[in-house]
């Protein structure tokens, strides 16, 4: 609150003013507000104002008016140090308004916006008298702006009037001479309209002649048109009985071609293993070799007892491998669900595959794992490790179908191995001539 020399309140402070501050007067305040607001310190500002300390003028005004505004009504401290900063820089005018006599020359709206901030006796008056003046000022300066348009608009109209008579004497004048013209355009179109009927009545002859031709030239369209439907058709299932028998006499010989290479270069292999098996002696015999003696590397009776092994031991996996064109046959999930259940599919075949590669690397045999396409939830985008075949079963074909399907592909003599813990899929590959291995030995291998 601000107070007086002798410390009691000013009169002006309990006065309240009963209606908006007319917007001039606000924006002088504000105005007002902006100039003094930089002679503060931050800290004699109000917390919610000093965040626009380093504003200029301008920019405090367009940016922090109602925020200045509201701060300069609710906080009498803040408003006192404006009315110091405004007494300095017009003391003129703030010490008329502190004696009671405004200067008659000043303007209302600054007279209004220093009372607003200094508050002396009778303040609110003055906020309301320059209201009220800005009101009647804009009043008159509305009338005269609304005088002007009026005079502006009856300038217009008589302009407006006096084109309107030229263009009407002007449209007249072309309004005969249309006449005219139309007159003689309906004579010449009465003469068009009677040679329009003549051409009619001989378009409607040539049109009856051309659709009695149209038909006739149709109908043989049509007529050869199902001739040739017919001889394409029989051409297209002749070439498809040609193509059909084509591609299966190539399948057919490159299939048992395959078939009896593979066979043949599993009997050489055997052949070769058989002969490093037995040591045998070569065709022609010389003499030191009729001697009786161990040669390095020769198998006696008891290394050949000692290869007796069980079933379930890793070694047994290692032999069939070491087989002449051996091919390892893998049930894919059936071997990870048996050592590491717990771990997503995805993981489950990532570990697989690898390990499966480290064995091709190390015995040189085919591998081929297998999984059931039915535990896919999407399709699996997988690079296979080298060396490692990877199939996935097709919808409504299982993992154990696929594996029956690729021994049935071997010709009959290839030592083929499958890994799989199921008993029926392990009794069906005995059948077809491969041989079952149990999944946990492929782990023990493997790990």
């Amino acid at each position: 609150m601000v107070e007086t020399a002798g410390g009691g309140p000013q009169d002006g402070a309990a006065e309240v003013l009963d209606r908006p501050l007319p917007d001039g007067v606000r924006r002088k305040v504000v105005q007002i507000v902006a100039d003094g607001f930089g002679g503060l310190t931050v800290a004699e500002l109000p917390a919610q104002l000093r965040q626009y300390a380093r504003f200029t003028p301008n920019r405090r005004a367009k940016f922090a008016g109602n925020a200045m505004a509201a701060a300069l009504e609710t906080d009498p401290l803040f408003r006192q140090r404006i009315g110091e900063k405004l007494r300095e820089s017009q003391p003129e005018l703030t010490g008329a308004l502190d004696s009671g006599s405004p200067p008659p020359a000043a303007d209302p709206l600054d007279v209004a916006a220093a009372a607003y901030v200094l508050r002396p006796p009778g303040w609110v008056k003055l906020v309301a008298a320059a209201g009220e003046e800005a009101q009647r000022a804009d009043a008159e300066r509305a009338d005269e702006e609304t005088r002007a348009e009026l005079e502006r608009l009856r300038a217009e109209l008589d302009h407006a009037r006096e084109h309107t008579r030229s263009e009407t004497e002007r449209l007249r004048a072309e309004l005969d001479a249309a006449k005219k013209e139309t007159d003689s355009l309906h004579r010449k179109l009465r003469s068009a309209l009677a040679d329009v009927k003549r051409g009619e009545a001989a378009l409607r002859k040539l049109r009856g002649e051309m659709e009695a031709v149209r038909a006739e030239g149709q109908a043989q369209v049509s007529a050869a048109e199902s001739e040739t439907r017919r001889l394409k058709a029989r051409l297209g299932e002749t070439e498809a009985a040609l193509e059909a028998a084509r591609r299966a006499a190539r399948e057919g010989r490159s299939v048992e071609d395959m078939r009896v290479r593979l066979l043949l270069d599993t009997v050489l292999d055997a052949a070769q293993g058989l002969r490093r098996e037995l040591a045998l002696p070569p065709v022609s015999v010389r003499p030191a070799e009729t001697v009786d003696a161990v040669e390095p590397g020769r198998m006696t009776p008891k290394d050949i007892a000692a290869r007796a092994l069980s079933e379930d031991d890793p070694a047994v996996l290692d032999q069939l491998l070491a087989l002449p064109q051996a091919h390892l046959v893998v049930d894919g999930y059936n071997v990870t669900k048996t050592g590491y259940p717990q771990m997503p599919l995805e993981k489950q075949r990532l570990r697989l595959l690898g390990q499966l590669a480290q064995l091709a690397a190390q015995t040189g045999a085919e591998v081929t794992c297998v999984f059931d396409g039915a535990e896919l939830a999407a399709p699996v985008l997988l690079a296979p490790p080298r060396g490692v075949r990877v199939l996935f079963s097709k919808p409504g074909v299982t993992a154990d179908e696929l594996i029956r399907q690729l021994v049935r592909a071997e010709p009959p003599g290839r030592p083929v191995i499958v890994v799989s813990t199921d008993r029926e899929v392990a009794d069906g590959v005995a059948r077809a001539g491969a041989r079952p291995v149990a999944s946990a030995v492929l782990l023990k291998r493997l790990s």
